[in-house]
C-alpha cells in the first residue's frame, strides 16, 4: 500500500495552508512514487470522492486565478487508494466513508484553528494573570477532550468500514 509518513503529510499541509494546486498535488504523488494522475483526479472530483477546487485570485494586475484544493485532499486520496486496495468499490467508498471522513477532517481542522486562536489569546494575557492561567488549564483539558473525540469518531469510522469488507467476503464465499 502507498504509505506516506505523517511528518511528510504535516510538512505538506504546513507548506500549503491556503490550499494546493493540482500541479503541486500531482507533483507530490510523483515524488512519493505513488501512481495518481490528472485524469484520476478529475474523475474522482466528478464522482464526488474529492472536493472541487476553489478559484483563488493571484496578486498583480491581470494575473487571473488559480484553482486550489484544500490540502486535506492529499489524505483523502491516500485513504481512497487504501480502501480500493482492500477491494472496496468506488460506490462503497462514496456511500460509507467519504462524507464522514471529510467531516471528521474538517472538524479536526476547525478545532486546531480554535485552539490556536485561544492559545494565542491566553499567551497574550501572560502567566501572571489568574484568569489566563485558569483559561490555559481549561484549554489544555479541552484539547485533550477534542483529541479523544476525534480518536473515537475515527475508531467508529474504521469499525463501520470493516463491515463492508466482511460483507463482501461473505458474499464471495456464498
Amino acid at each position: 500500500m502507498d504509505k506516506v509518513g505523517e511528518s511528510v503529510l504535516v510538512d505538506l499541509e504546513n507548506e500549503h495552508l491556503d490550499g494546493i494546486t493540482s500541479a503541486d498535488l500531482l507533483a507530490f504523488f510523483l515524488e512519493q512514487s505513488i501512481r495518481f494522475g490528472e485524469a484520476t483526479l478529475r474523475k474522482w472530483v466528478q464522482l464526488g470522492l474529492l472536493p472541487r477546487s476553489v478559484r483563488v485570485g493571484r496578486k498583480g494586475k491581470h494575473q487571473g486565478s488559480k484553482g486550489k484544493y484544500p490540502v486535506r485532499v492529499v489524505r483523502q486520496i491516500l485513504r481512497i487508494k487504501e480502501l480500493m486496495a482492500q477491494d472496496l468499490t468506488i460506490e462503497d467508498i462514496k456511500q460509507r466513508f467519504l462524507f464522514v471522513r471529510g467531516d471528521i477532517e474538517a472538524l479536526e481542522q476547525a478545532l486546531d484553528e480554535i485552539f490556536s486562536l485561544l492559545g494565542r489569546m491566553v499567551g497574550d494575557r501572560g502567566d501572571k494573570c489568574t484568569a489566563a492561567r485558569a483559561a490555559g488549564a481549561d484549554l489544555g483539558r479541552a484539547r485533550a477532550l477534542a483529541s479523544d473525540l476525534v480518536d473515537r469518531l475515527e475508531r467508529i469510522e474504521r469499525r463501520l468500514m470493516a463491515e463492508p469488507r466482511a460483507e463482501r467476503s461473505e458474499e464471495v464465499a456464498s
